[in-house]
C-alpha cells in the first residue's frame, strides 16, 4: 500500500510580511504570512524590540479583523434619520466635495466651528497638526478619558510617566507595585517581564479592587476600595518617614527637597520658590545641627519620627542662602528660615514631613477606608523599604551627572512601580498619581537601577515646553498646536470673562491641566452651544454613542436632538472607522478607513513612542494588502481609503498652509509621502530612523526618500541603544542628556529636577485666593484653591461623598480582558469565542449580603440609572466592588452581529449608570484638575430583579435600544482556513 506523503514541517505561507499590530496599544512586532493573497497566519516577530516574538490572543486574531463582515465598503451619506443607520453608498470623490464644501466656509468664517477629535487612532503628531493648520482649537485625542491623570500628574511632577512611557526595571528589580494595572495596555512587554521577575524570585504585589490577569499570578493581592489608592500611597509615605527609612541624599540631589518655599499667608508671593536676582530656587545652608537631632541626614538616620526643628535663622547667624542647584553644599532640608528681605521660608521636605507624618495618615487611621488592614500597610512599607536599601544593590557602571562629577557605579534601588487606569479613571486620579510619584521619590527609586525608568524621550522638563494654543496667525493657523502643559493661569484657553474658548471646556478654570483634551464632554457642550455653537463634528474611530461615552442614553439624543426649526443641533458630524460600528449610524458622512493591514502608519516619537528603557524606537505599518485587492465577505470591492491619507487630501482640497504649495497643488501624495517628506523642524520627521539623503543619520536629518523601504526591510522598526552610561538616572545624566538632546528629546543637557512641590500649581491657587493679573471667575475660586495643592492631596472621589455612599453602597468598575480592546475586539469570530456576553460579577458575601444568588438577574442603580444585568459570583473581588467586562456588550446591528447575538441581547455596559457631569450637576463627572473622565467613581445599589427568573439565559439585559440599520453578516460560519487545508489535500 502506497503511504500518504506527510508533510512534517509545512511553510505558514508563500510570502511574509513584517509589520506592526493595530489589536491594541502595545504596537507589537508581527509576521503576516501569506497565501494565495489570503492571511495564512500571524505571528510575534522575534526581533522586535516590544515584543521580541510574543504574541497574545488579539494580536493573533487579527486575521478575524481583517476579514471582518463589519469591515465598511465605501463612503456612505446619510439618507434617514440621523441614528437610524440609514445610508447610500456613493464615491470618494463625492464624499471629499462634500465634506470640503462643509468645512471651507467653515475655515473662512471662524475655524473654531470645526469640533475635530480623534479616538485610538496612534497618530495624534498628524491630526493635531492638522487641526493646527485648520486653525481649531477645537482638537482633542482619546487620553482624557483614558490616560491624562496618569500623564499630567507624571509630568508635572517627575518629567516622565506610568503608562506605556516608563517601565519597571525588569532585569534587577526585586519588588513591584501594581497599582490598578489590567492586563489591556502594553501586555505583552509586561508579561515577559513579570516572568522575569517570577524566575528570579521577586515579589510582586497587585493593587486592586479586582484580582485577574497580573493579579492573579502576583504573589500578593491588595483588594484596595476603589478611589483610595492615594490614601494607601500616604500612609505607606507615613511609614517611611516614621521609620526614616528614605533616600535624602536621592531627594536633595535628584529633586527639589531642599529648595525654600516663602511662607507669607495672604501674600502673593505665598507658596512659590524663594528666588535669587537671576531666578534660581534658593536653598538654606546651614551650620551642622547638634548630635542629638540627626535622623534626617541621608538614608538610614537614627529613626526619629518628626524632624528636627531648628529656630528660624537668617544670614548673617552662619545660614547661606545659595543657588538650590549648585553642587559641593550640604542644604538644610528642615526648618525655617528668615531670609535676607525678612520672609520667611521652610524647605519643601520640612512640608513634606509636616503633612504626611500627620496621624490622619497612619495606618490604623486608614485602613477602614482602604479596607487593607493595618499591619498590611506597615509590613508593606518595611518590604518596600528593605527591598530599596537593604540589598545594597548597585551596577559597576562608570557614569557621570549633569554637573560633571564621576561615579564609580550606579548605585540601585531594586523596587517598582507600574500604575494604569485604575487610579488614573478617578476624580481624584491626579493627586493619586503624584502620591505614587511621592512614594517613589522617598524610596530613591527613580531611574535608578531596580527602579521604575523613563523610556525614551522621557524624562522631559518640568512641565514640558509646548503650551496650548491661544490664536491665530494671519494665515489661520494655530499658534502652536492645539494641545501642550499649562505651566501657570496665564496659559488658559479662557476669553477675557475668564470663559471657556474651547468647546470641551479644556484649559479653562474648571479643568486647567487637561493636556489631552476632554473628547467625553464634546457632544453635551456640542449640543448646549457651550460656550457657542459648532458647525461640524469630525470625529475618528471614537464610538461615542455607545461604549466610549457616559450618560449613553443621553448621548445618543444630543446627536439625534433638534431645534424648534427642525435642524440638528450639531448640524453635521463626519466621522471615519474602518468598521460599522454604533458611532457610524450616528454620522451623515462616513470616510471608510482600512484595516490596519491595507495601510501606512507612523508609530512616531511625536507621538506615542515604543521605546524601552534601553533604547529609543519607532516603527511603521506598511500596506501588506492593496485594499482594492480584499473583498468584502460579499465578494464585491471594498473601496476604502487611510483615514490619515484621506485627512491629507481633504486638507489639500481647503488649501490648508502646510498641506498645500505655494501655487495651491497638494504638498503630500498621500500618508505615506507625508511621513517621508514632513518635517516638524528642521531635520525632526515623524520617523527617526534612516533619516538624511544616504539614510545614515538617525534622530535628524533631511527627509531621506528610500526610508520607509529601509523601515520594511528592517522589519518595520528602528532601534537606537541608549550608551550604558546613560541608561539610568536619565534625568541627570550628562551623557544621557546629550544622547537626547542629538534626538531632538530635549533642548539642551540641563539636569532635570523633580518636582516634589509643584509651583505650577500653587500659581493656579494663588490666583483662585485673588492674586495675580489671571484670576478664575468667582464660580471656580474655590474649587481651583481647593484641588491645586502644590502637595499631592486625597479627598474622596466626587461620586464617594457620605450620602452617595449610604444610598449606594457599592463600587462598580469595569475591567478590560487581556483578549480584548475596547469595542474592536468583541466584533471579532475568534475573541468572541472566548468571550459573547458579560456578567455582573460580585463576590459572594455581596450575593449573600444583598439576597441575590449565583447568576440571578439583578437590577443595578445608580444615581443617574438602572440596568437589568445577569450576577455571576466571583472570589477575586473586594466584597464592596461589583465588576464587569468593559465593551462586551453591543447595541444590537452594529458591528454587522446577528440580531439575537448574546452582546447585543445579554450583553451590557455600566455606562448606562455612569453620570457625565457630578451628582451635584455642576460640573464634568471628571477630575478637577486635568479634566480626566472619572469613570471609576461610579457607585450602585443591587436587588433582584422582579421581571427576570434565576438562571433565565434566555432573557435580555436593559436598557435595550432600536437595532441598528445594518445588514446583517451571513449566519454562514467563518470557517477560516478550510480553504488552505483543501490546498494540502491535494
Amino acid at each position: 500500500m502506497t503511504q500518504p506523503t506527510l508533510d512534517l514541517s509545512p511553510s505558514p505561507g508563500d510570502e511574509v510580511k513584517r509589520t506592526t499590530c493595530y489589536m491594541c496599544a502595545c504596537r507589537c512586532g508581527i509576521k503576516v504570512w501569506v497565501k494565495d493573497g489570503q492571511i495564512r497566519y500571524i505571528q510575534g516577530n522575534r526581533e522586535h524590540p516590544v515584543n521580541q516574538g510574543v504574541l497574545c490572543a488579539k494580536g493573533a486574531s487579527g486575521i478575524m479583523q481583517h476579514y471582518s463582515p463589519a469591515r465598511l465598503r465605501k463612503p456612505l451619506l446619510r439618507v434617514g434619520e440621523r441614528g437610524a443607520g440609514e445610508f447610500r453608498e456613493i464615491e470618494w470623490d463625492e464624499a471629499l466635495d462634500i465634506a470640503t464644501s462643509w468645512l471651507a466656509p467653515i475655515r473662512e468664517r471662524n475655524p473654531d466651528e470645526l469640533a475635530f477629535f480623534t479616538g485610538r487612532d496612534q497618530s495624534q503628531a498628524l491630526t493635531g497638526w492638522w487641526a493646527q493648520q485648520f486653525g481649531t482649537i477645537n482638537y482633542a485625542a482619546h487620553g482624557g478619558f483614558c490616560s491624562v491623570n496618569m500623564a499630567a500628574g507624571g509630568l508635572y511632577a517627575i518629567g516622565g510617566s506610568f503608562w506605556e512611557f516608563g517601565e519597571p526595571d525588569w532585569e534587577h528589580t526585586r519588588y513591584l507595585m501594581l497599582w490598578g494595572v489590567a492586563e489591556d495596555h502594553d501586555s505583552n512587554p509586561i508579561k515577559l517581564g513579570l516572568g522575569k521577575l517570577k524566575a528570579r524570585g521577586a515579589k510582586i504585589v497587585a493593587v486592586n479592587p479586582v484580582r485577574s490577569g497580573y493579579g492573579a499570578i502576583a504573589d500578593e493581592w491588595i483588594g484596595i476600595r476603589p478611589g483610595t489608592d492615594g490614601l494607601f500611597a500616604f500612609a505607606l509615605a507615613h511609614e517611611l518617614l516614621r521609620m526614616d527609612r528614605i533616600d535624602l541624599d536621592y531627594l536633595v540631589r535628584y529633586a527639589n527637597a531642599h529648595w525654600l518655599v516663602i511662607d507669607n499667608p495672604g501674600g502673593a508671593d505665598d507658596g512659590l520658590f524663594a528666588r535669587d536676582a537671576d531666578g534660581n530656587a534658593l536653598c538654606a545652608v546651614a551650620p551642622p545641627p547638634s548630635p542629638e537631632g540627626g535622623g534626617w541626614e541621608g538614608v538610614g538616620g537614627t529613626g526619629n519620627t518628626t524632624p528636627p526643628q531648628p529656630s528660624p535663622s537668617a544670614e548673617g547667624e552662619g545660614v547661606r542662602f545659595v543657588d538650590a542647584n549648585a553642587i559641593d553644599i550640604s542644604p538644610a532640608v528642615v526648618g525655617e528660615y528668615v531670609l535676607p528681605d525678612g520672609r520667611k521660608a521652610r524647605p519643601v521636605f520640612q512640608l513634606i514631613a509636616d503633612r504626611y507624618l500627620d496621624p490622619k495618615y497612619a495606618p490604623e487611621a486608614v485602613s477602614e477606608r482602604c479596607g487593607i488592614p493595618a499591619d498590611t500597610i506597615r509590613r508593606i512599607a518595611r518590604e518596600l523599604a528593605e527591598a530599596a536599601f537593604d540589598s545594597k544593590f548597585s551596577l559597576p557602571i562608570a557614569w557621570t551627572d549633569s554637573w560633571g562629577r564621576e561615579h564609580s557605579e550606579m548605585v540601585g534601588r531594586p523596587v517598582s512601580m507600574h500604575a494604569m487606569r485604575g487610579i488614573s479613571a478617578h476624580s481624584n486620579g491626579f493627586h493619586t498619581c503624584r502620591a505614587l510619584h511621592l512614594l517613589q521619590l522617598l524610596l530613591g527609586a527613580i531611574d535608578a537601577p531596580g527602579s521604575f525608568r523613563y523610556q525614551p524621550p522621557y524624562p522631559k522638563p518640568i512641565p514640558p515646553g509646548n503650551r496650548p494654543a491661544k490664536a491665530r496667525k494671519a494665515d489661520g493657523t494655530l499658534d502652536a498646536g492645539p494641545l501642550g502643559f499649562v505651566h501657570g493661569p496665564e496659559d488658559l484657553v479662557v476669553d477675557a470673562n475668564g470663559q471657556p474658548r474651547r468647546i470641551d471646556h479644556a484649559y479653562s478654570w474648571a479643568y486647567p491641566l487637561s493636556a489631552h483634551g476632554m473628547m467625553h464632554t464634546v457632544i453635551r457642550n456640542a449640543h448646549a452651544g457651550d460656550p457657542y455653537k459648532i458647525d461640524t463634528l469630525f470625529m475618528f474611530m471614537a464610538n461615542m454613542s455607545w461604549n466610549s461615552a457616559m450618560n449613553t442614553r443621553e448621548t445618543m439624543h444630543w446627536l439625534t436632538d433638534k431645534d424648534e426649526n427642525g435642524d440638528y443641533r450639531i448640524p453635521r458630524i463626519i466621522y471615519s472607522d474602518a468598521y460599522a460600528s454604533e458611532m457610524v449610524a450616528y454620522a451623515d458622512l462616513v470616510l471608510p478607513d482600512t484595516t490596519y493591514l491595507e495601510r501606512f502608519d507612523a508609530i512616531s516619537l511625536l507621538d506615542r513612542p515604543i521605546s524601552d528603557a534601553d533604547a529609543a524606537s519607532d516603527a511603521i505599518r506598511h500596506p501588506v494588502f492593496d485594499p482594492q485587492t480584499q473583498l468584502d465577505e460579499d465578494g464585491k470591492p471594498r473601496d476604502v481609503r487611510g483615514f490619515q491619507s484621506a485627512l491629507i487630501e481633504l486638507g489639500a482640497r481647503l488649501g490648508l498652509p502646510g498641506l498645500v504649495n505655494e501655487d495651491g497643488s497638494a504638498k503630500y501624495r498621500d500618508y505615506a509621502d507625508y511621513i517621508v517628506r514632513h518635517e516638524r523642524a528642521p531635520g525632526v520627521g515623524l520617523l527617526a530612523g534612516w533619516r538624511g539623503e544616504d539614510g545614515n543619520s538617525e534622530g535628524k536629518g533631511a527627509p531621506n526618500p528610500e526610508q520607509l523601504q529601509r523601515y520594511i526591510d528592517h522589519g518595520g522598526f528602528w532601534h537606537a541603544p541608549i550608551p550604558e552610561s546613560a541608561r539610568y538616572y536619565k534625568m541627570a545624566n550628562r551623557d544621557y542628556l546629550r544622547w537626547a538632546q542629538r534626538f531632538g528629546f530635549v533642548a539642551n543637557d540641563a539636569p532635570i529636577v523633580m518636582q516634589l512641590y509643584s509651583e505650577t500649581l500653587q500659581k493656579f491657587r494663588l490666583a483662585a485666593q485673588g492674586h495675580g493679573p489671571h484670576q478664575p471667575p468667582p464660580e471656580h475660586r474655590e474649587r481651583v484653591a481647593t484641588y491645586f495643592d502644590p502637595l499631592p492631596i486625597w479627598y474622596e472621589p466626587f461620586e464617594h461623598d457620605q450620602t452617595s455612599r449610604e444610598a449606594f453602597p457599592l463600587n462598580a468598575v469595569t475591567q478590560r480582558p487581556m483578549f480584548m480592546y475596547h469595542a474592536w475586539g468583541s466584533q471579532n469570530a475568534w475573541l468572541r469565542q472566548i468571550t459573547a456576553r458579560n456578567f455582573l460579577y460580585l463576590h459572594p458575601e455581596t450575593g449573600a449580603k444583598h439576597g441575590i444568588a449565583d447568576e440571578e438577574w439583578i437590577e443595578v442603580r445608580s444615581h443617574h440609572g438602572a440596568i437589568t444585568v445577569q450576577a455571576k459570583f466571583a472570589g477575586n473581588v473586594q466584597p464592596g466592588t461589583v465588576w464587569t467586562w468593559n465593551a462586551i456588550g453591543k447595541r444590537r446591528g452594529a458591528w454587522r452581529l446577528a440580531k439575537n447575538a448574546p452582546e447585543g441581547e445579554q450583553g451590557f455596559l455600566l455606562n448606562h449608570l455612569i453620570s457625565d457631569v457630578t451628582p451635584k450637576g455642576d460640573y464634568a463627572n471628571a477630575d478637577p484638575v486635568t479634566g480626566q473622565a472619572a469613570w471609576f467613581d461610579l457607585r450602585v445599589q443591587i436587588q433582584k430583579s422582579m421581571s427576570r427568573t434565576l438562571r433565565d439565559d434566555a432573557g435580555e439585559s436593559a436598557p435595550q435600544f432600536a437595532p441598528l440599520d445594518f445588514p446583517e453578516a451571513s449566519e454562514k460560519p467563518l470557517r477560516y482556513g478550510a480553504g488552505f487545508r483543501k490546498g494540502n489535500a491535494k
